[in-house]
């Protein structure tokens, strides 16, 4: 499965599994989603752990609820991680892929990022990487991979930059927040896996609140 297709992939896997096409993922579930890949989680690794989630709860005798969010595949979804983990084949090491995205959308992606940043006050200097990036375009758009990770770390930064202008209120609101949406999850998941939620979560909604552009690929409209 291509690297880009991680998002569509999950949320299409998740809603034929619930049987529900209209179903949609929550701000949790796409933080949750986004942990994942940052994670390095394979996308095979979470369409089976989600798999293995829906078969345990078909398997239950009493369904008191449906399955609602992602979070309650979390466990299976790190298992099948695991088993792959201890299972690579060498054949699958290093396997070229055609890009997903046409050069020139990479382009407008990138100079539109720079432009909202340009226009953001105190981030300059992310546009001026942006601009970097944009001149040497045809050689990072044979390393697609590699250049979205030059741009994960660019928004961490952006992010880290962003958290310090929000004010002790804002900060408490979207804690608590996301602590009410994790309640019901928590259990479920490890004290690492809580930690990158929690900060997927939080960059995400500290970018909504100051309009900041995602400068992912996997943002690309």
């Amino acid at each position: 499965m291509n690297y880009f297709n991680y998002f569509t992939e999950v949320e299409e896997h998740f809603q034929r599994a619930r049987a529900s096409a209209l179903f949609l993922l929550s701000p949790l579930d796409w933080a949750m989603v986004e942990s994942w890949k940052n994670s390095g989680i394979p996308l095979e690794a979470v369409l089976r752990g989600i798999d293995a989630s829906f078969e345990k709860w078909r398997s239950r005798k009493q369904k008191t609820q449906m399955v609602n969010s992602l979070a309650y595949c979390t466990q299976a979804v790190m298992k099948e991680a695991e088993a792959m983990a201890n299972n690579i084949p060498s054949s699958a090491v290093g396997a070229a892929e055609e890009s997903p995205f046409p050069l020139e959308a990479v382009k407008a992606h990138l100079a539109k990022c720079a432009e909202a940043l340009r226009a953001a006050a105190g981030y300059e200097q992310m546009a001026e990487s942006l601009d970097a990036l944009l001149t040497g375009i045809e050689e990072h758009f044979q390393h697609l991979e590699e250049l979205d990770q030059r741009l994960t770390a660019l928004e961490d930064k952006m992010s880290a930059i962003a958290r310090t202008r929000l004010s002790e209120e804002e900060l408490f609101r979207m804690r608590r927040e996301l602590d009410l949406q994790l309640k019901p999850y928590r259990g479920k998941m490890t004290a690492d896996q809580l930690i990158r939620l929690e900060k997927t979560y939080l960059d995400k909604k500290v970018y909504e609140h100051f309009r900041l552009p995602r400068l992912s690929l996997f943002y690309m409209s």
